[in-house]
């Protein structure tokens, strides 16, 4: 048994401390997993139980102007990040192909390693919005694919930057980016004016966007298969399967909420019979 538990601490000084990344070492929360998986499991514990269990005899908040105010700040911060990465990467020679991670003490590989910092960072900051589902009562939202897609990309950021904070990986992180800055946009629109959830194409291609994102990530993944310029091969093993995993999550959502609904509705509607106009208030109606 001593045996087994020294081979077991062995192998988590290995991986936490000699194939990691030094130069991350001293920054917050990645000396070793243990403050991403607490805060992890913090956030399981209070969407799925304690969240609901506290609001079941309450009413739903009013969050409005807490949610233009969180709304806002991921655009300016997804902003920031996406505008740090062209700068910092593509515009500097970055290659789509093939790209090895810079482990120097340059003044650019720094900066780089900080843009994967600030996004892993972000990644925690997107826990909230599951916490702003429960708050407002929105329990039916607080969906397997919602909670996985959140503690699967906390788990990824930590990783790539304990261990690859750069090359390669810099691709998924800045379309994601992207993706955010439309989607908390027309977030940021619906909390200004909630006329704005009534415009059913606004999600219907926020969705597509993110089905598209998850294609572009699993193909910039696979291109690494042809490539040999000293980024390492095993991250595919892992992000190939969770991509095509997410791709069809979110495809089997959009078949169910955008595809399969029609033909429902509309036979829903033939079956109803005509009833006098009302003229109803938009804003409570929606």
């Amino acid at each position: 048994m001593a045996y087994v538990v020294r081979k077991i601490f062995e192998l988590y000084v290995y991986f936490n401390d000699e194939v990691s990344d030094p130069r991350v070492y001293p920054w917050p929360m990645m000396k070793n997993p243990f403050p991403t998986i607490a805060v992890l499991l913090l956030y399981l514990q209070l969407v799925l139980k304690w969240g609901p269990r506290f609001m079941e005899k309450r009413k739903p908040f009013n969050l409005r102007y807490i949610m233009i105010a969180y709304n806002s700040a991921q655009i300016v911060l997804c902003t920031n990040l996406l505008l740090d990465s062209l700068r910092l990467c593509y515009f500097a020679g970055y290659s789509l192909l093939c790209e090895p991670v810079d482990y120097s003490n340059s003044e650019r590989a720094i900066a780089i390693a900080k843009g994967f910092y600030t996004y892993y960072l972000l990644k925690n900051l997107d826990l909230l919005d599951t916490v702003f589902f429960v708050l407002r009562k929105k329990q039916n939202q607080v969906t397997f694919l919602h909670v996985y897609h959140h503690t699967g990309m906390q788990l990824l950021a930590w990783h790539s930057v304990k261990y690859l904070p750069g090359g390669h990986g810099a691709f998924m992180g800045s379309i994601n980016c992207l993706v955010h800055i439309i989607m908390y946009f027309y977030y940021l629109l619906t909390a200004i004016n909630p006329r704005y959830k009534g415009s059913v194409w606004w999600k219907k291609y926020l969705t597509q966007l993110q089905i598209i994102q998850f294609f572009c990530i699993f193909a910039h993944w696979m291109v690494l298969i042809a490539g040999d310029c000293g980024f390492p091969r095993f991250p595919i093993l892992i992000l190939v399967p969770q991509n095509l995993f997410m791709f069809c999550l979110f495809a089997d959502f959009y078949y169910r909420e955008y595809i399969r609904k029609k033909p429902q509705e509309r036979a829903a509607k033939s079956q109803v019979t005509v009833q006098p106009v009302q003229h109803l208030d938009p804003i409570k109606e929606i």
